[in-house]
């Protein structure tokens, strides 16, 4: 796919270091979901839906251009694999719930 042609174009030059400080920041957004589930705010709050764009924002600056398309995809997978579940969930029980809900508000306006 394209986003695949992209992300390997982007992160031919990550070294191990540079993999580790971008997936470290990809679970300080998804901290934040979990802290921002944690205030009580639903997925549809202005601040969930804030986060949401944040997400998108950061998968396209270090990976891939993040379409609604694809951003919709990857809220499916979050709840889905048990492997990104699990992964998102060490930020707090029901993260990744909480972020495939949020993404599925976003895409849906």
């Amino acid at each position: 796919t394209q986003a695949y042609k992209e992300h390997e174009q982007k992160t031919a030059d990550y070294t191990k270091d540079k993999w580790q400080e971008v997936n470290g920041g990809l679970m300080s957004v998804f901290a934040k979901f979990a802290e921002c589930m944690n205030n009580g705010n639903p997925a549809d709050s202005i601040e969930a839906q804030a986060l949401v764009k944040e997400l998108q924002a950061y998968i396209t600056e270090n990976y891939y251009t993040c379409t609604n398309e694809i951003l919709a995809g990857l809220g499916q997978m979050y709840v889905a694999d048990e492997r990104f579940k699990n992964n998102i969930d060490k930020s707090g029980d029901g993260t990744a719930e909480f972020i495939s809900e949020a993404i599925k508000v976003y895409c849906n306006k």
